[in-house]
This record gives C-alpha cells, sequence and structure tokens, in this order.
C-alpha cells in the first residue's frame, strides 16, 4: 500500500501592520515633497514705474535696471543685436528680456527687435542751475533728447562750439509725472559749473550722488 506524500508545513504569514492598511492608503496619505522652487533674484525684480519706486529699490537691482534700460536704445542707435549688447554691457539676453520685455518685439526668425519707442522708466542727470539733479522719463524719445542734449553741452565744453547747444534753448522734456522741464542752456552757468567740477559724471543713468 502506498503511503501519501506529506504536504509541506506552510507557515502562517506575518501579517503587518502596512499589510493590514487598506488598499490605497499608502498613496492616499503618502507625505509628497515638493521640490523647493527657487525664486531668482531676477524673477523678484520689481519693475519700477516711478522715481519713488526705483530708489526704493536696492542698489544693485537700482544699477541692473540702469544697465536694461540701456539695451534697447544702443541697439537702435548701433543696429546692434540683443545678444551682443546685452553682452557688452555685462548682462544676458534672459535678464534683458524678463526685465525689458515690451521694449522689444519678437521676429519671425525667433530674434529680437527693439521697438521704435519703449515705455521703460529711466533714470537721467540734468545739469540745473543747482546743479545735476536726477529725472524720471518713461519714454524713450525724451531719453533720446537729454542723451542729444549732453553731447551739445560736452561738445562746447571740450571745443567751445554752442551751435548744437542753441538748438535746446527752448525745449523742454517731459517726466514721467507730465511735468515738463527746461534744459539748462546758459553757458556761462555751464561754464561755471563745469570749472567747479560739478558736470563730472561717470554716466548719463543713476545717482548724482
Amino acid at each position: 500500500m502506498k503511503s501519501k506524500p506529506k504536504k509541506p508545513n506552510r507557515r502562517p504569514r506575518k501579517t503587518t501592520r502596512q499589510s493590514q492598511r487598506p488598499k490605497g492608503f499608502a498613496a492616499k496619505n503618502r507625505v509628497r515633497h515638493k521640490p523647493e522652487r527657487k525664486q531668482s533674484r531676477l524673477k523678484r525684480q520689481v519693475v519700477p514705474r516711478t522715481l519713488k519706486q526705483f530708489f526704493s529699490m536696492p542698489q544693485s537691482a537700482q544699477d541692473l535696471w540702469n544697465l536694461v534700460v540701456q539695451v534697447p536704445a544702443r541697439m537702435r542707435s548701433e543696429s546692434a543685436s540683443l545678444r551682443k549688447v546685452a553682452r557688452e554691457l555685462g548682462l544676458t539676453s534672459k535678464q534683458v528680456l524678463r526685465l525689458g520685455r515690451p521694449a522689444f518685439r519678437k521676429l519671425r526668425n525667433g530674434r529680437y527687435s527693439p521697438r521704435a519707442a519703449d515705455r521703460l522708466l529711466r533714470i537721467l542727470v540734468l545739469p540745473s542751475d543747482k546743479g545735476l539733479v536726477e529725472v524720471a522719463v518713461n519714454d524713450s524719445r525724451q531719453a533720446t533728447v537729454i542723451g542729444e542734449y549732453w553731447n551739445a553741452v560736452h561738445r562746447y565744453l571740450s571745443r567751445g562750439d554752442a551751435a548744437e547747444l542753441e538748438k535746446f534753448r527752448r525745449k523742454r522734456v517731459r517726466t514721467a509725472s507730465g511735468k515738463r522741464i527746461s534744459l539748462l542752456t546758459d553757458l556761462d552757468e555751464l561754464g561755471r559749473q563745469a570749472s567747479a567740477g560739478v558736470l563730472r559724471f561717470e554716466s548719463l543713468y543713476g545717482r548724482t550722488a
């Protein structure tokens, strides 16, 4: 008589806490660790609209903004590319577009071209009967007038040629607040301030102090 084969001894499975949980419990209650979003300084950068907003920014942000607003103007005057001008100013195209995007239009080939005029805020230096003052303009055409005026001032101070300066005798520039400011064309006053070193500054943009 044949003996029946012995059945292997099966040990009972140990139930763990995890196996006792209902299906979907782990997926539902799993703690998801979302990666922290690193916001760059550029993303947090406030685009200034007024003189007060500009001076409320940190000095580093003011310096960055003053560089960015120079890009579209130089692209127009030099017929240069965004990448070239940005690199010469120590910036990247990404920085310029992130802060000054309204001043550019994207072409079909993917490149960017400066608009004929833009409304970016510019803080520019002007001579007055009380010395240098900072003026906020939000029209690139007004900024161009101020730049041409300074060229005429430098021409007079360096060569004694006041012909170009005469063109600005009755000209005014409109500020961001809508106020119209006359340009200083008094030759004696300009000469006096130049002799006193008042008209010495490194850039048309930025602080007088």
